[in-house]
């Protein structure tokens, strides 16, 4: 009764309701990550399932997906036991690693293995489908909101505009896709949960608090301690995290602050501040359609640090430990 008072007053801030193509577009995206979920855990189970046989595959391979390893295991399901024989099928750089195959697949592997392996495997290959189904409609519902089109140089807009050379506008997955980390597939999902009108966020900081990933403080009297995980959007904030990790593998501006700040605060906290940047980017390119992902490079930060402060800094450092510093600078 309360709120319904206050929203009668107009007290209360309304929610954020996309329009029915971005719900439309969530659905899609949010069934499409349900199931790689549910294919993931086909893949688990496969695994332990040869583990309970003693055949330890994935300590040699780097993950069953891999077509050497799919090859080895439907020639169990076949009836193959030898492990030479097995070892052979490998390709590429596993035909390396054969006396370790050999070793790794000597075990009690039995017909009810092979039978439960196979129903695990055609599972996955129905998921598969299903997910391949998915990403197509997903791509069809982006490409009919115009919001998400991309405008040639002649001002024409359209599903086919903004993949030439010269465009004036990219559609806004493209435009996301060239931040480190987001791939086309997962910008779509991004934009499912965000909407492509950032008017409805008036910063990039309201967009990060309705995410979730704002830093939360718990302070009581002079102890501080680390707050606890707000509220928030979970399948956006799985999709950052995901984009996090993969631009911590590259020689970019985002990846040398995944690393700055995990030797500092660890890889968890790494991983929820460049998510958090992630997302930032985000909101100004959907917020301004002509603006282009620009990086500033690894070296960013260190072409903007002062040099003398960086050296006062670690000889006081060192001082602190009970050391005598000379400094000689380099011929």
């Amino acid at each position: 009764m309360w709120l319904a008072r206050l929203t009668e007053w107009g007290m209360l801030r309304s929610c954020f309701v996309p329009p029915a193509p971005i719900r439309a577009l969530r659905d899609y995206t949010r069934a499409r990550t349900d199931l790689v979920r549910e294919r993931t855990r086909c893949w688990q189970r496969l695994e332990k399932l040869l583990e309970g046989a003693l055949i330890k595959l994935s300590s040699v391979a780097s993950k069953l997906t891999t077509q050497s390893a799919q090859d080895m295991i439907t020639a169990m399901i076949a009836g193959e036991r030898d492990p030479r024989v097995l070892a052979n099928m490998a390709q590429t750089r596993m035909r390396a690693k054969h006396d370790a195959l050999v070793e790794a697949l000597t075990g009690m592997f039995d017909s009810h293995h092979g039978e439960l392996a196979e129903m695990e495997l055609d599972q996955i290959a129905f998921l598969s489908e299903r997910t391949g189904k998915l990403e197509a409609s997903i791509r069809d519902t982006l490409a009919q909101i115009p919001a998400a089109q991309g405008v040639n140089a002649d001002g024409t807009t359209g599903p086919d505009a903004g993949h030439g050379p010269d465009v004036a506008v990219l559609p806004a997955a493209l435009r996301l896709a060239e931040v480190p980390g987001i791939s086309e597939q997962m910008a779509a999902a991004i934009i499912a949960e965000t909407g492509l009108d950032m008017t409805r966020f008036p910063t990039a900081a309201h967009l990060v608090s309705w995410a979730g990933l704002c830093r939360v403080a718990s302070q009581s009297g002079p102890r501080s301690r680390g707050g606890k995980k707000g509220h928030g959007n979970a399948y956006l904030r799985s999709s950052l995290g995901q984009a996090a990790t993969g631009a911590a593998r590259t020689a970019t501006f985002l990846g040398e602050r995944y690393g700055r700040i995990a030797r500092r605060r660890g890889k968890a906290k790494a991983q929820v501040a460049v998510g958090r940047s992630i997302l930032v980017i985000i909101w100004h390119l959907l917020a301004n359609p002509a603006a282009c992902y620009t990086d500033l490079g690894p070296d960013y930060v260190a072409s903007r640090t002062d040099r003398d402060k960086k050296i006062r800094n670690h000889v006081r450092g060192l001082r602190a430990m009970g050391l005598e510093v000379t400094l000689t600078p380099a011929a």
